[in-house]
């Protein structure tokens, strides 16, 4: 099993995606695998992918590297740097879904976030999905059932996965990546069992630290200026966030594209060739809208979890306690800030602890409906000003 070793806390999702890879094994034309955000949906996916186009269980790890860097010519992905996967792409996929393997036994089609697909483009793969050639593969991943059709779920083999545990990913990021131990320890615990973020937040300190200045200024409100102030300057954590995770991107993709034209790094592009580097360019700059969202929700969660552990202690603790309980009982995500969490939560009690915690929630759910990011952290932090002076 050590080519299922990177997949975290998923033993059973493990087990039966391996019988399913076998080689005398039937396969479901159609898997779809949900679980919450960091839980390793994508990355199972594309193991398993490789899994099915590999023709021997000795070959999987040398095509899971193409399949990773989607070279490999019996793999298709649809996915979107939009807000929704649109209907053309979807077409497009739908298409190359009945072209034979050219190399394995499977061609392999995984649609990342496909809660992405509007209703329009969701019957375009249902009837590629009622209909499926011989030997193609769809696999979906979504964060629930609930986030698509019911007719798509119910041509697709359901496959749940739990969130792995903090101590799991801790031991993950030290044994494979040799994180010291304290450090893949905080990085898991502040990263919620998300995978991905707990290790950009072991190896990045640019990426701890802007976690840490985040929570550090949403605990340090105390006016309606400081609220204004406290948006603009989280809108300016998520943009170098977002900078950080877009711009090598960027850079590699354009001379890739440079490379594939057959033009130097830095050499003038011919006018017939300005329509591909322009739409290149058209996508990054969607991806970065994107990532800058993204960024703006990473940001949410880590003040939803600040906000869960001021109820939480609220709850258990005497309010008229003079010290920060050390050990209160309850698991505490943000320790490094215990003293303001103990302060907030002698302040507040658990009635407007609740309030908070709605008032992120409320936050969350504006930024997924397309709202401004700036005024959805504006309105957010005036609500807690109003909970202070309540």
């Amino acid at each position: 099993m050590e080519y299922w070793a990177e997949i975290v806390g998923q033993s059973e999702a493990v087990d039966t995606l391996q019988r399913a890879s076998e080689p005398d094994a039937v396969v479901a034309h159609a898997w779809l695998i949900t679980g919450p955000p960091g839980s390793g949906r994508s990355n199972l996916a594309f193991r398993f992918a490789a899994a099915l186009i590999a023709r021997q269980e000795s070959e999987r790890a040398h095509v899971f590297e193409q399949v990773r860097a989607r070279t490999h010519p019996d793999l298709g992905v649809l996915t979107t740097q939009k807000l929704l996967i649109d209907i053309r792409a979807a077409r497009e996929i739908v298409t190359t879904a009945h072209y034979a393997p050219a190399e394995g036994r499977y061609r392999v089609i995984v649609i990342e976030d496909a809660d992405r697909m509007p209703e329009r483009t969701s019957n375009v793969l249902l009837k590629a999905l009622e209909e499926p050639p011989e030997r193609t593969v769809w696999i979906l991943c979504a964060p629930s059932e609930a986030d698509l059709l019911p007719t798509i779920r119910s041509r697709t083999r359901s496959l749940r996965l739990a969130t792995p545990s903090p101590d799991d990913i801790a031991r993950l990021l030290h044994e494979r990546d040799g994180i010291d131990a304290a450090a893949a320890e905080r990085a898991a615990r502040l990263a919620q069992s998300h995978i991905g973020m707990a290790r950009r937040l072991a190896s990045d300190p640019d990426a701890m630290a802007r976690r840490d200045r985040s929570v550090a200024l949403a605990l340090g409100i105390a006016t309606l200026g400081d609220a204004m102030r406290a948006a603009a300057a989280l809108m300016k954590v998520a943009e170098a966030d977002a900078a950080a995770l877009t711009e090598e991107r960027d850079a590699r993709e354009r001379e890739d594209a440079l490379r594939s034209l057959g033009l130097a790094p830095g050499a003038a592009i011919p006018p017939q060739m300005r329509a591909q580097i322009r739409a290149l360019e058209e996508d990054q700059k969607r991806r970065a809208t994107r990532s800058l969202r993204d960024g703006i929700d990473r940001i949410l969660t880590d003040l939803l979890s600040v906000t869960r552990d001021i109820l939480l202690y609220s709850l258990v603790v005497d309010r008229d306690a003079e010290q920060p309980v050390a050990d209160p009982g309850i698991e505490i995500i943000n320790r490094e800030q215990l003293t303001q969490i103990a302060d907030r939560a002698g302040r507040w009690g658990p009635e407007r602890a609740l309030a908070v915690v709605a008032a992120v929630e409320t936050a969350r759910e504006r930024l997924g409906r397309g709202i401004t990011p700036g005024l959805v952290l504006e309105a957010l932090f005036a609500g807690i000003i109003a909970v202070e002076d309540a």
